[in-house]
């Protein structure tokens, strides 16, 4: 137990240590924003992809998609104004305007790479064109993705009715469409977690050696969340502070405690993939001898 604790105390110095000696605090700030940034371009570039092709609830399962994990507060009136902004009719899909919002949206992404390369230690050896390109890559499979979810949602409610008439009591393990939703959205994240320190960061690094970073963030993004919401509901002014602007703000400092959480992640991952390192070039007693 001792052990454990010594070797986890360890681990933690070291991430919390490199995130301040390298100015994590100011990187969280930039991936907020950038973040906040990218996601009315990331919304309005999916929406009008999908509706191209067909997919005419997109908008709808989209925004719930990206706001679900958020505290209702901080989420229901930036919901609100996204929705109103992604049912605005436009042109063709091949426009200046759709084409911008896909490239502002990438940019959410390339905050995210240098918050990761930092993290992780290590320098950036692709190209801009590279890292642009697979940033694009990444927004048009967050769309896709988007978009298979709406229709599987869409499809749900008709594939439980079949069922029910093969397997009656399917009806005891009925689930609301609200719970789905979330699940969906609860699942698009950890994917999503997955995928950014995967393929983000420059260098290679295995799926295992992602988990502890991952599961760290998760917990303190729901513990941060809610502590947040709290805080909110009892003792922010943002409203009289900030009138208009207080939604926009709030999101705001959301985002920059879960980008924050984000960082100090990767950082665990880190720390944790150096220990096994120096662990693993320790010279056992007495080979030397040998």
């Amino acid at each position: 137990m001792l052990r454990q604790f010594l070797i986890t105390r360890r681990i933690l110095r070291d991430a919390i240590g490199h995130f301040n000696e390298t100015d994590g605090w100011a990187l969280a700030s930039h991936v907020a924003l950038s973040t906040l940034l990218a996601i009315f371009p990331f919304l309005i570039f999916a929406t009008t992809l999908a509706t191209f092709l067909g997919a005419d609830r997109f908008a709808e399962v989209a925004v719930h998609l990206v706001f679900d994990t958020w505290p209702e507060r901080i989420a229901e009136p930036i919901a609100r104004e996204v929705e109103s902004v992604l049912t605005v009719p436009r042109g063709g899909l091949l426009t200046v305007s759709v084409i911008t919002a896909a490239v502002f949206a990438s940019n959410g992404i390339e905050a995210l790479r240098v918050a990761l390369n930092r993290a992780y230690r290590v320098q950036e050896t692709r190209s801009f064109i590279f890292n642009r390109l697979q940033s694009v890559f990444f927004v048009l499979i967050a769309t896709i993705g988007f978009m298979a979810i709406s229709l599987l949602l869409v499809l749900a409610p008709l594939a439980y009715r079949i069922a029910e008439q093969w397997v009656p009591a399917i009806e005891t393990v009925s689930f609301t469409f609200g719970f789905w939703r979330y699940v969906i959205a609860v699942a698009v994240l950890v994917v999503g977690l997955f995928v950014v320190h995967k393929w983000l960061p420059d260098g290679r690094r295995s799926l295992g050696s992602l988990v502890p970073g991952i599961v760290v963030t998760i917990a303190a993004w729901v513990l941060g969340a809610s502590m947040f919401a709290v805080y909110l509901e009892s003792f922010a002014t943002y409203v009289t502070t900030y009138a208009g602007l207080a939604s926009i703000m709030i999101a705001l400092v959301f985002l920059y405690i879960v980008s924050a959480i984000f960082i100090l992640g990767a950082e665990i991952n880190a720390a944790i993939i150096r220990y096994r390192d120096a662990r693993a070039h320790v010279v056992p007693h007495g080979s030397e001898a040998a």
